[in-house]
């Protein structure tokens, strides 16, 4: 945060009226001036931005019979700690006048005055001004009165009695009105002080002479803090008329900070550099003793952080909004079903809530399930061909996984029962193979155990690292201790990921985010004593994951990066395939993860002699997973999804059934699968099979055939050439299909779902030690509860009704 008071302005939505967000959702139902042209103004704020899926919620409101898109817009924007006086702002962008001017009579905060007139004793013939201030609706208006009597011409927030005589003294008010809104002052008593009418050596006591009119009386003091630790300076002054303050950071005014106590919640390393506070009245005004504040990172615990002076105060330190990114890159990796360690829950709830938030910051985020360990080394070095200067890396993974002597290590499902560092993948090597494509930020999120493995007594030893200063480590627990899992139903999240999600769109920098993040993790009583947030972090520049994207000069290595990302998220057209029989049915696709599809089938036309037909899948391409249990299915629920259905958006009388296919990325040809029709006439008790072979291509991720065995990929630095088709690496697999990649669909419709945990292996053997774990307490424990929250995707771009499905890239 920026200052240290929200002022009575920053109201939230919450606090207004159901009545009037009513109104206000009336007034928005409409083509010109309505809630579509809010929600683009909202989205200049990255945590007010709307995705796809709840856009086309809000228009599905019109079918109910008291449904509002307007009012569910502003339900969205009030959850999500929308302000009236944002709102306020974005209305008049839209030039809404009518929504402006309800907000503004009839719904803003009420009026609060801060800045009270002060009683007086000032000789005759003394110039008196007295004032006051108020926060609240714009466009305030002031109205002084001397007993009951209107003062002439004192409508402005100072009353300037010029010489002061006998006639005005009393006492005055002030009234600040807005409307038939009101509030008034405290009483000020203005006496004068005939001449000889004090005693000698009275005046500094009594009142402040015309030679001393304006005095610091209480100098601020210099500081030296840590990032995390609230800053507050204090600076007195007296004064005739009464003084008013402005605080100075590194020789610029600090907005929203004209009061004598300057305070900060909590600093970062923007906020070092000197203060100063400029004090002010109507005729005189007087500085502060310029003071300095030190503050230094506390991720790192041995920094050198004092200021020399080269890094004097001169040298401002860059605001947020100087900051971008050429790109933003995620690869997200969960792994759940685990041959011989015991399966976990969380990981797939995890991915797919920080997919769908990387998503709203403009992040690339390729999100895969259970991956072996080739399939996560291909991952990752196709992850770093998505790198180059300037872009923000961000990996995270969700797992088992260990920590020997300050390596990490992340596991893969097919890691043995006593797995060691050579079955595993390396996180500090992958660290630095991201230094070499110098990157504007790297973020790693292990959410993982980091007990230590006792199996393995080697000491890997990476090579030298880079000092890029932009490196953010954010453990899910700290050294030797376990991550846990929180059950509840049948949803599950990691305790990191239950807090991380709360934080994650706001525009702080990412160590304050993280910190935010470990103090509401040690809030929490089922957390305590168990399980706590370690960060580790060298960023020494305010970036955040906010941070707007800026096209780097070279644009084919833009475009390029941006065809390889959607290489891998390409899916099979949706067709309709015509039987000898005359019936035709729709084959549509969408996708979960970057690994995972599913397949609709619906009868789009049945001639009027057939009494019944069904279609159904059958005998699919080695290599993805299909449970034939839970294909051909009725409804999401029983194809494996447990938190959607169709069930409100779908006519009941259609025939439609899903079909679910994992583990994508071990296609090694083409998926092809049989489209069986079963059919009856309305003459014969018979029943008919037609059968057709349908051939998709390699969707989504199998397109990059992570399979395969590839030598190490060398990155070299000194380029971003090297990302243009015509250099690019021959081990990479995104140049793979680029001849029929116009032919098939590049919006991925996906939705995220949770998948029932498998039955657990046999225990017996299971002979390695670090493991996650589940605290009895945490499966009947309400904190921290679970989100629901699923984003989707516009329903133009489906040839089928999938309007009210979320989808994740």
């Amino acid at each position: 945060m920026c200052t240290a008071v929200m002022e009575d302005s920053n109201l939230g939505l919450n606090t207004l009226s159901e009545a009037t967000l009513n109104r206000l959702g009336y007034m928005l139902d409409n083509l010109q001036h309505g809630w579509k042209q809010l929600a683009r103004a909202v989205a200049e704020q990255p945590q007010f931005s709307c995705s796809d899926k709840e856009l086309t919620d809000c228009s599905l409101k019109v079918l109910s019979p008291k449904g509002s898109p307007g009012r569910y817009l502003l339900a969205l924007l009030a959850d999500r700690g929308c302000t009236s006086s944002y709102l306020l702002q974005c209305f008049k962008k839209m030039d809404h006048r009518e929504a402006v001017e309800f907000l503004t009579m009839h719904a803003m905060e009420d009026i609060n005055i801060t800045l009270h007139p002060q009683s007086q004793r000032v000789p005759e013939g003394s110039p008196v001004v007295l004032c006051c201030k108020a926060v609240g609706p714009l466009d305030l208006t002031y109205q002084w009165f001397k007993g009951r009597d209107e003062v002439p011409g004192g409508s402005s927030p100072e009353l300037v009695l010029g010489t002061l005589n006998p006639v005005q003294q009393g006492h005055y008010i002030c009234r600040v009105s807005f409307g038939d809104k009101y509030v008034f002052s405290n009483w000020a008593n203005v006496r004068v002080l005939r001449s000889g009418g004090a005693s000698a050596g009275s005046n500094s006591s009594d009142f402040l002479s015309t030679s001393s009119v304006l005095l610091i009386t209480k100098q601020p003091r210099p500081l030296s803090l840590v990032e995390g630790d609230a800053l507050c300076l204090e600076c007195g002054a007296q004064a005739n008329p009464p003084a008013q303050f402005q605080w100075y950071h590194n020789k610029q005014p600090m907005p929203n900070s004209a009061r004598s106590i300057l305070k900060i919640p909590c600093v970062t390393t923007a906020h070092r550099g000197t203060y100063t506070c400029r004090a002010y009245n109507l005729y005189h005004e007087i500085w502060s003793d310029q003071v300095q504040v030190n503050i230094g990172p506390s991720s790192v615990s041995d920094a050198s952080w004092e200021m020399t002076e080269a890094d004097g105060p001169d040298l401002a330190p860059k605001q947020r909004s100087d900051f971008y990114a050429t790109d933003k890159v995620a690869l997200l990796i969960g792994n759940m079903n685990y041959l011989h360690h015991r399966q976990l829950r969380a990981p797939m709830a995890d991915v797919h809530e920080l997919t769908n938030l990387l998503r709203q910051l403009d992040f690339k985020v390729v999100s895969l399930l259970d991956l072996n360990q080739q399939e996560m080394q291909s991952a990752v070095n196709e992850f770093l061909l998505l790198l180059d200067r300037g872009v923000y890396g961000l990996l995270y993974f969700a797992g088992h996984g260990y920590e020997n002597y300050g390596n990490s290590f992340m596991v893969p499902i097919d890691a043995p029962a006593s797995y060691t560092s050579k079955h595993c993948l390396w996180v500090q090597d992958v660290l630095q193979r991201m230094q070499q494509r110098q990157t504007g930020l790297n973020i790693f999120l292990m959410d993982m155990c980091r007990k230590r493995n006792p199996n393995d007594d080697s000491i890997p030893q990476p090579g030298p690292l880079k000092v890029t200063a932009n490196i953010v480590f954010g453990y899910a627990t700290c050294v030797d201790a376990e991550a846990f899992e929180v059950n509840k139903d049948n949803l599950s999240n990691g305790i990191f990921m239950s807090f991380l999600k709360k934080r994650l769109m706001e525009p702080e920098k990412v160590t304050v985010l993280l910190d935010k993040v470990a103090e509401d993790m040690g809030r929490c009583i089922i957390t305590r004593g168990r399980q706590a947030l370690e960060l580790r972090s060298n960023l020494s520049e305010r970036r955040a994951l906010t941070d707007r994207i800026k096209a780097p000069d070279c644009k084919v290595t833009a475009s390029t990066r941006n065809l390889q990302w959607a290489i891998a998220h390409v899916l099979p057209e949706s067709r309709c395939i015509k039987f000898e029989c005359g019936i035709k049915v729709q084959l549509a696709f969408a996708a979960e993860f970057s690994n995972i599809m599913i397949i609709y089938t619906r009868i789009l036309e049945t001639p009027k002699d057939i009494m019944s037909c069904s279609a159904q899948l059958s005998d699919f391409t080695e290599g993805p997973e299909v449970d034939l249990k839970q294909s051909n299915q009725e409804t999401l629920l029983e194809a494996g999804s447990i938190l959607l259905t169709l069930d409100d958006f779908q006519p009941l009388e259609q025939c439609q059934l899903f079909t679910r296919i994992s583990a994508l990325q071990r296609l090694q040809k083409e998926l092809s699968f049989t489209l069986c029709l079963h059919y009856k006439y309305t003459n014969l008790d018979e029943e008919l099979l037609e059968e057709k072979r349908v051939s998709v291509g390699k969707p989504l991720v199998s397109k990059l055939n992570l399979h395969e065995a590839r030598p190490l990929q060398c990155f070299s630095a000194s380029s971003s050439s090297d990302l243009q088709m015509s250099s690019m690496p021959e081990s990479s697999s995104f140049s793979v299909g680029l001849t029929d990649f116009s032919s098939i669909r590049s919006e991925s419709t996906s939705w995220s779902y949770y998948q029932r945990p498998m039955e657990s292996p046999t225990r017996c053997g299971l002979k390695n030690e670090p493991e996650e774990s589940i605290s009895p307490e945490f499966l009947v424990c309400e904190d921290p509860p679970e989100t629901k929250s699923l984003p989707g995707a516009a329903a133009e771009q489906l040839p089928f009704k999938f309007s009210s499905l979320p989808h994740s890239f």
